[in-house]
């Protein structure tokens, strides 16, 4: 098959062990993220199967009618709000979807608010410059670390705060909050409790119609000054222009940040990356070398058996037909 890979920004894919897999293949890697459907149709034209590296590429009907050849994407992890399975349907294109780990988010999530907490970022910084504890952070224990989200990646923040002599307040659904009752850990009575107590607000929730926006800037502006906000899951979870409102205004006082409304992101003056009391990282909560095996191996082994008319994982099996 004629295959392309999307938005690989580090040129890694190639290196993967699991790449062997597409042997025998033709196989088309693309480095830059092209927004427009028109221009990235006319690098696709003869392709006849997808990789999607997450949620990097938007699949929409106007980019689907101009690739009539194909018939196959396969993401890496779940499939999410980035793709248009209707029209996927429409153009009878199979959708393959991959496995993900909560492991490496977890542990992303866990360094952002070290590094926020510590101040580490400041330090080397101004270490590297000729200086010398030019600033003073904070340490985990005895802090309350809000978690909105218990799922899988929430349990594992949730069991590194318990291990770093941290209380956990919970706030999501019903069922979320009553999981972590029965784990041992403190649900908040609501959401107001949640951020005005909580010195670490840490976000994990899927994003969708119900939880786009869902955090406003009334909500941030209930944090205390000391407070810090932590973002691996997606930044259309705040509500726009929220957090940079609320971060001048001093609620919450710090923020580590790993995800942004338009990625990639290659502005030097961006403006979250100008203040001092925020740490921003590149989206890097999935990119590590176990997870891409992972999120690849089961991508590229999905297009295999596709290849050999033994589609896997097809969410849309209706197409098929």
């Amino acid at each position: 098959m004629k295959i392309a890979i999307l938005d690989d920004y580090q040129d890694v894919v190639k290196t993967l062990a699991c790449f062997e897999l597409l042997g025998g293949h033709e196989v088309q890697i693309l480095n830059d993220t092209e927004k427009d459907p028109t221009l990235l149709a006319t690098k696709l034209r003869d392709v006849e199967a997808l990789v999607l590296i997450r949620e990097r590429t938007t699949i929409t009907a106007a980019l689907l009618k101009q690739l009539p050849n194909l018939k196959l994407i396969s993401q890496t992890g779940k499939i999410a709000g980035h793709l248009d399975l209707e029209a996927c349907n429409s153009y009878n294109v199979a959708v393959a979807e991959g496995v993900g780990s909560p492991v490496a988010p977890a542990e992303l999530t866990w360094l952002l608010l070290m590094n926020t907490l510590r101040q580490l970022p400041n330090a080397i910084a101004a270490m590297k410059a000729g200086n010398w504890q030019t600033n003073m952070g904070t340490s985990v224990y005895g802090k309350t670390i809000g978690i909105w989200g218990y799922g899988k990646i929430g349990k594992l923040v949730a069991n590194y705060a318990k291990a770093f002599g941290a209380m956990v307040l919970v706030w999501g659904s019903e069922q979320s909050r009553a999981n972590a009752i029965a784990d041992g850990f403190e649900a908040a009575p609501s959401k107001a409790v949640f951020f005005s107590e909580a010195d670490v607000v840490t976000l994990h929730l899927r994003l969708n119609e119900q939880t786009m926006a869902i955090v406003k800037a009334s909500d941030l502006a209930l944090m205390k000054p000391t407070a810090v906000l932590i973002n691996t899951a997606r930044a259309e979870l705040l509500a726009s222009g929220a957090l940079l409102k609320c971060l001048k205004a001093g609620r919450s006082g710090f923020a580590g940040i790993d995800v942004y409304e338009n990625e990639p992101v290659k502005n030097a003056n961006f403006e979250l990356l100008t203040l001092p009391n925020v740490v921003c990282t590149p989206h890097l909560g999935y990119v590590e070398q176990n997870s891409y095996e992972l999120y690849f191996g089961k991508a590229f082994e999905n297009v295999v058996n596709y290849s050999k008319g033994r589609p896997t994982h097809i969410v849309n099996p209706e197409v098929l037909k």
